[in-house]
């Protein structure tokens, strides 16, 4: 019997059926369209934490995914193995004539689609690749010398100059599922299947609260009250279109539109300056001398410094895999600047808990707070966490909510004092600084 003839849409960081570029340009192609997604076991098997709670929430968006598709007739082909394993799979059960995938920056997915790409070519089937989860991309946002910016606001200026309703019209994926191919696949690999359990963290909802997006600016920076959206963990597995998301902001709130510019800035610095993954990006801070004492290291961890706002928010994140973004300036400059403690080993700490870690901004915000990212603080700007507190949680409630403890004998004194630990790093860095 004949194999049927097919487009496969590959599902990833795009976890949605509406407004999804990719599969919008699958179900263009002529051809019943194959959508597949793939647990990779190069990304899970690395994990430490088999509970970690971003395959749950993976998990579950595959299935609400495949019970929509199941809606139309279609269906969602699922494994857990390598994506090229997968593919040679889907090759011998169809007659594959084109694929589609949005694209990914990380360094990673580069070097996975560029093997894929390969693959494919070799069979004489094109696999394409469309921009959705940014409104800009790669090389679309440059200076007029046509080198990449390194600095945030000429870069949100351009970018929203080159802002038309164009880069904001959403794709109808949604009305054209009738272009599925109408089969049924096997069951969806179970979290036991790959060696994880499932996670009891709570997830945010996948809605745009425009009431919270239009105060955002009044009350992004306390703590204790719902002042974002918590739809960084949306925007990074693509449950919620940036394209829907960007409108909302354009209407309602620049100063949230300016957040969602920053993701795309360090989405851009990532994928023009790979290195800064693992290197400062200012080259001259790769020669500071970093003390990386583990007990401090530890005491941070577990949110134990003495610091309450530092406490508080490490303790937030190692219970629920978020962070207040004003917290998380403060815990990784005290990190970095009062324990002089190597900013990757933060930023990897933050990789493994946060819900919405993306690669980009994760190593972007750690830079800046370290001093040697582009556009980042001055190495002199050292954050003082009781200053903080005073401003932003002078009432102690978000403290109070993840400390217990505070304000009681079990609650420990602060592992090093505010004024020796700024000197210190200031000493340090600029002897570190004048070497070169």
């Amino acid at each position: 019997m004949a194999r049927q003839a097919v487009s496969l849409f590959w599902f990833r960081r795009d976890l949605r059926v509406e407004d999804n570029a990719a599969l919008w340009a699958a179900l263009r192609s002529g051809f019943p369209v194959v959508p597949v997604f793939i647990f990779d076991p190069h990304i899970l098997d690395v994990l430490n934490d088999r509970c970690d709670a971003r395959v749950t929430f993976i998990h579950r968006e595959i299935t609400r995914l495949r019970a929509e598709l199941n809606q139309t007739g279609g269906d969602l082909f699922v494994r857990y193995m390598t994506p090229i394993d997968a593919f040679e799979e889907l090759t011998t059960l169809f007659e594959v004539k084109q694929v589609w995938a949005n694209r990914d920056y990380e360094p990673y997915a580069r070097e996975r689609d560029q093997h894929i790409f390969s693959f494919f070519e070799s069979k004489g089937i094109p696999f394409s690749g469309k921009k959705d989860q940014v409104i800009f991309e790669k090389s679309e946002i440059m200076k007029d010398d046509g080198k990449p910016y390194t600095v945030f606001t000429p870069y949100s200026r351009k970018w929203k100059q080159r802002l038309t309703d164009f880069y904001l019209k959403p794709y109808p994926t949604s009305n054209n599922l009738s272009h599925l191919l109408r089969w049924k696949g096997e069951a969806t690999p179970s979290l036991a299947d790959m060696n994880f359990r499932e996670s009891e963290i709570e997830f945010p909802e996948r809605i745009a609260q425009e009431e919270i997006i239009r105060h955002y600016e009044e009350t992004r920076d306390i703590p204790s009250v719902r002042g974002t959206t918590c739809l960084s963990l949306h925007l990074r597995f693509g449950t919620v279109s940036i394209r829907a998301l960007a409108s909302i902001a354009q209407r309602t709130s620049e100063k949230w539109l300016n957040e969602l510019i920053w993701r795309e800035f360090y989405q851009m610095i990532l994928y023009h300056f790979p290195s800064s993954v693992d290197h400062a990006f200012k080259p001259a801070y790769d020669r500071i001398p970093w003390r990386n004492d583990s007990d401090g290291f530890e005491k941070w961890c577990l949110g134990k410094t003495g610091y309450p706002m530092v406490d508080a928010g490490m303790r937030e994140l190692n219970a629920t895999g978020f962070m207040h973004n004003r917290v998380r300036m403060v815990t990784a400059s005290f990190l970095t600047k009062h324990l002089l403690i190597d900013w990757r080993l933060g930023e990897r700490y933050f990789a493994e808990k946060l819900l919405d870690f993306e690669l980009s901004s994760n190593v972007g915000g750690w830079q800046w707070s370290a001093g040697s990212g582009c556009d980042a603080a001055p190495y002199f700007r050292v954050f003082n966490p009781t200053s903080q507190q005073e401003k932003f949680d002078k009432e102690f409630r978000y403290i109070r909510k993840w400390i217990p403890e505070f304000g009681t004998p079990a609650y420990p004194g602060p592992i090093v004092p505010h004024a020796e630990a700024r000197e210190r790093c200031l000493s340090v860095y600029k002897a570190a600084l004048r070497e070169g």
